[in-house]
């Protein structure tokens, strides 16, 4: 492939939701279901707040978010190599429509118990639905449009975040936890509707792939192997889960114990709660939108936009740390959400523009994986913290200067490292 070719202008965000019906469905279904998983989770981290008073509660309510998917991973990331991409999203998205009504249940501290147990549940589901998104997505996007639909997912992603917590707050703090939790339920329905709609054909190597246990623990084996003798691609997986662990993680729990503790506002904090995650997405939603007019889907300019959303996310941190008021803190909060999106996105990009088809899914659950094994890590250890002397502003301070550590590491391999040519076997650039 020339050149020339790898050079293509890219597609614009309103001529990819013109002219790519399939993308257009995804999109939809994406804003659908992402409105309902924020009602769940402010929803959920209230409920949980309000009956057990406990910072280690809500740190146990993340790291089940977490680990959950954590261990679904290897078998989710065979699942999505082998089977037809599109039906698995549809059963999740009903699984996990089911699931979610059992939330209505928990009503008692002593029913805590049952709240973790489906939490556990949606999320497994979970750990099946987004690396199988991911994988999908050059399945149904041309080379050109990957940049763009990558970019728009993830700015999606961010707004339903700003839009759905704030709402999920204003629902919480208005009418009750419990409305939510039905709201969530009904947007996988509608999500499944609209996924339905696409027109996919599986990739012959998906369909005639052996369906085995042997060959599923064989395949699963072959993706770590993958990564093991493609360091750079390792490196690029690693960066989600490095800023789970230190901060992105941690800091949702800190969130919950600030709308309790330090910025009570609506019932039982839902409404400040809402508006931090609100701030948060909006956030991680222009960082990247912005950052993209001047990167474009140019490989060592998306690698060096990283390295500033370290510094940005640390520069966040600070402005939050004293804990002075609350619009100092919605505005380090905005600062970490820009910081944190350029990191998750961009990396996103780089591992579709590396990652052959063939093993795609297994890359995106490896990563999924490492992501929520540190992310429990994160908020395990903030949620018992901030029940210590140490408490909430001094471990922000910590975060503040831990995460720099990940974004030194990256510039040297940067300056350092040995990497390949930006690669996507599937649009025909050269492997």
């Amino acid at each position: 492939m020339s050149a020339t070719t790898v050079k293509e202008t890219p597609t614009g965000y309103r001529e990819l939701l013109r002219t790519n019906a399939n993308f257009r469905y995804m999109w939809f279904g994406q804003i659908i279901s992402l409105l309902g998983d924020w009602f769940n989770l402010i929803a959920s981290a209230a409920l949980i707040a309000h009956l057990s008073q406990s910072g280690v509660a809500i740190g146990g309510l993340f790291v089940v978010r977490m680990l959950a998917p954590f261990i679904i991973s290897p078998i989710a990331g065979v699942v999505a190599d082998r089977y037809n991409r599109k039906q698995i999203l549809i059963i999740t998205d009903i699984t996990r429509a089911i699931t979610v009504l059992g939330f209505l249940f928990v009503r008692e501290a002593s029913q805590i118990w049952l709240l973790y147990v489906l939490t556990a549940i949606q999320l497994g589901i979970s750990g099946f639905f987004f690396p199988t998104r991911n994988a999908i997505l050059p399945d149904i996007v041309s080379r050109r449009e990957l940049g763009a639909a990558n970019a728009l997912s993830s700015a999606t992603w961010s707004v339903m975040l700003a839009f759905g917590a704030a709402l999920g707050g204003l629902v919480a703090g208005t009418w009750g936890i419990y409305p939510s939790f039905i709201i969530d339920s009904l947007t996988f329905l509608i999500s499944a509707i609209f996924i339905f709609q696409i027109t996919y054909q599986p990739k012959t190597g998906i369909e005639a792939s052996d369906k085995t246990i042997g060959a599923a623990l064989q395949q699963y084996l072959d993706g770590l192997r993958y990564l093991r003798h493609h360091i750079d691609i390792l490196f690029i997986a690693l960066h989600k889960g490095a800023n789970a662990l230190i901060v992105s993680s941690g800091f949702q729990v800190l969130q919950v114990a600030m709308s309790e503790r330090v910025f009570v506002i609506g019932e039982g904090g839902g409404i400040g709660l809402g508006l931090m995650f609100g701030v948060a997405g909006i956030g991680t939603g222009l960082g990247p939108i912005i950052a993209r007019r001047f990167t474009g889907d140019r490989d060592r300019a998306l690698r060096i936009a990283i390295i500033w959303g370290y510094i940005i996310t640390m520069l966040g941190m600070v402005i939050s740390a004293p804990l002075s008021n609350f619009g100092l803190v919605l505005l380090g909060i905005l600062l970490r959400g820009i910081g944190g999106g350029l990191g998750w996105v961009f990396s996103t990009q780089l591992l579709l523009q590396l990652a052959p088809n063939h093993i795609r899914g297994r890359i995106f659950a490896t990563e999924f994986a490492m992501f929520t094994l540190l992310a429990a890590g994160g908020a395990a250890a903030v949620g018992g913290a901030i029940d210590t002397p140490l408490g909430i502003s001094n471990v922000i301070w910590w975060m503040a200067g831990l995460i720099l550590i990940p974004g030194i590491l990256w510039a040297l391999w940067l300056m350092f490292g040995k990497r390949p040519e930006p690669v996507l076997e599937d649009a025909g650039l050269k492997p």
